[in-house]
């Protein structure tokens, strides 16, 4: 075609072609305007657009001082039940286990532990992974949310099973929260399947 488009579909791979990762998740909020004030008031994103045929807000994350179009939106859904009183991590009623949130850096990360907590955020549990270092937090609706920042890439290696497998479980309450140890373990390279 003269404007450079093909009308023919090009030949379909022998398998899945893998793709570049999550671009954006959207998510049922039973209040947007609670959600909107957790999202960007208590988590930092700031909102990029809002839907003009419904209620729903876009949200973005800071992507090397530019604005993603949005890496999170917020659909009102006031039929949503109500979340459980308390949190936990496996056994909630809700379709999304939790959504993790990259800090940039652990100094950051640090900074807006401390900012949760003067907010009155419930830390429900502090845990040292592999590959990465987290807090679990929840949002209005019940959601789970991971606040992170990654391990160097040399400490987990090409072993992301073995960072996986670990987990080291950090207190939740006082300073102890904040104790982040970087003494960090290596998992290095991974182990070769065995040969049948």
């Amino acid at each position: 075609m003269a404007d450079g488009t093909s009308p023919i579909a090009p030949p379909a791979p022998a398998e899945a072609v893998t793709p570049g990762g999550i671009n954006h998740l959207v998510i049922n909020v039973r209040d947007i305007e609670e959600s909107h004030r957790f999202w960007t008031e208590i988590l930092g994103f700031k909102q990029v657009g809002a839907s003009s045929r419904r209620p729903m807000r876009f949200y973005s994350g800071d992507h090397s001082g530019q604005m993603n179009h949005h890496d999170i939106a917020l659909v009102e859904n006031p039929n949503l039940p109500k979340p459980p009183a308390d949190w936990q991590m496996f056994d909630m009623p809700v379709a999304i286990n939790h959504i993790a949130i990259t800090m940039p850096n652990r100094e950051a990360w640090l900074k807006q532990m401390a900012w949760l907590r003067q907010n009155g955020v419930k830390f429900h549990r502090r845990v040292n992974h592999g590959m990465t270092h987290s807090l679990y937090i929840s949002d209005p609706n019940g959601y789970g949310v991971e606040v992170l920042y990654e391990l160097p890439r040399e400490v987990w290696g090409d072993n992301i099973q073995g960072a996986i497998d670990y987990a080291e479980p950090v207190p939740t309450e006082g300073d102890e929260a904040f104790v982040d140890d970087t003494n960090y373990p290596h998992f290095g390279t991974a182990k070769a399947p065995a040969a049948e």
